[in-house]
């Protein structure tokens, strides 16, 4: 029987996509048909990037800002903690100012940091997989998605141990600040989570000025004074920033992980074979089904693009579970292969000044956990329904139970 192409709705000659629908979801027929068409999609919030070329074109294009005060302003948000954090914060900023800033964050993921970190990692992603054997059906939240990232953060900053606790639904809520644009029931949730962090971090800011370590918040806070060359309310901004991009983000790609992997058992069992393969188990899982769903931008003036006048202002959002399964980017895209080499490099991350300086912390992050489970675990099973935060921001499952097959 010959099947008939998705109907994509049409909108000034290009496709239309309602990334606001409830039932909207990234691996629908009229999303692939969508990007067949075209590089981009009209939406109710703003234009839709679905191709690869495009999308590395724009998220390095100059004439596209990062306009905070307007993604707040898209939100209904007009002041408060939400946007006294956000408004200012390092990523937010463009030129002079977001370089200052960003070289100062950029110490904290140096290559002799990352290797630092590497072996304690590996013996917390050891541990995790270690109670997971025989455990049954488990919160996999729980059980290792909040604990690993979380402790790998606190041992960046030198986050006193008996405090690691404290940041589990904080940094998980504040996540939720890029789903207000979708969802902005979720806004008494961040403006608590940034209240209690910003406490938090003064107070370590406080201790480590006190009884400095070998952290990243004892450096920080070192400089400042040395060189006055950040506020105190900079680096307050920047730590709860980095508290956040280093737990949310990676937990949710975790959490994919198994969904992906309970989807492809057969690629667990040949990761088990061949662990040699996890660098690129872990490269292909940030491909297929990314956490960080969206990258936004802000037109800065106005300029034709692709066929398309792009006016001053505008909101363009790229869509990072579409972008990274481009059939003109990427050979045999709709295909989840740990084996595959030579991809696209992925988009998830940003790009230019502004490709994300914790990636190859996640990326460690990911590979221990991989080789620790795959060495002692059998393939993953996802025991209830998934169901999925909201398509703009942070994408994972809102709750996952899994239990895992004998090796």
């Amino acid at each position: 029987m010959t099947q008939t192409a998705p109907v994509v709705p049409d909108r000034g000659g290009f496709p239309f996509l309602d990334i606001t629908a409830p039932d909207f979801t990234y691996d629908a027929p009229e999303v692939a048909a969508a990007r067949d068409r075209s590089w981009c999609a009209e939406s109710p919030i703003g234009l839709l990037v679905l191709r690869h070329a495009e999308a590395q074109q724009l998220v390095r294009d100059p004439r596209l800002t990062h306009d905070g005060a307007r993604f707040m302003a898209m939100s209904g948000v007009a002041d408060g903690p939400v946007y006294d954090w956000w408004v200012p914060m390092m990523v937010n900023h463009d030129g002079v100012d977001h370089r200052r800033l960003r070289g100062l964050v950029q110490k904290a993921f140096t290559p002799r940091t990352l290797d630092r970190l590497r072996p304690f990692t590996r013996a917390r992603a050891r541990q995790l997989a270690g109670d997971l054997v025989g455990a049954g059906t488990t919160d996999f939240y729980a059980a290792c998605a909040d604990p690993l990232p979380l402790a790998v953060m606190s041992a960046l900053l030198g986050v006193p141990s008996e405090d690691v606790g404290v940041f589990g639904t904080w940094t998980t809520d504040l996540g939720l600040v890029l789903s207000l644009i979708h969802e902005r029931s979720f806004l008494d949730r961040v403006v608590a989570a940034v209240v209690g962090l910003d406490g938090y971090v003064d107070h370590l800011m406080d201790l480590r000025a006190a009884e400095p370590g070998e952290d990243v918040v004892s450096a920080l806070v070192s400089e400042r004074v040395a060189e006055g060359v950040v506020t105190r309310e900079e680096l307050r901004n920047l730590l709860v920033t980095l508290v956040f991009a280093a737990h949310d983000t990676t937990r949710h790609q975790l959490a994919n992980a198994m969904v992906v992997f309970a989807e492809h058992p057969d690629q667990w069992r040949l990761l088990t074979r061949r662990p040699e393969l996890v660098p690129d188990a872990v490269q292909e899982l940030m491909r297929w089904a990314p956490s960080a769903a969206s990258v936004f931008r802000f037109a800065g003036e106005d300029f034709e693009f692709g066929g398309r006048l792009i006016e001053r202002d505008e909101f363009l959002l790229v869509l990072a579970p579409i972008v990274q399964r481009d059939p003109l980017a990427y050979r045999d895209g709709d295909a989840f292969d740990i084996t595959a080499t030579g991809r696209a490099p992925l988009i998830q991350f940003g790009g230019g000044p502004h490709h994300c300086l914790g990636a190859a912390l996640a990326r460690i992050e990911l590979e221990e956990a991989l080789a620790a489970m795959t060495a002692v675990l059998g393939p993953p099973v996802v025991t209830e329904p998934v169901t999925w935060r909201p398509p703009i921001g942070i994408l994972g499952p809102t709750a996952l139970s899994v239990r895992f097959e004998s090796p």
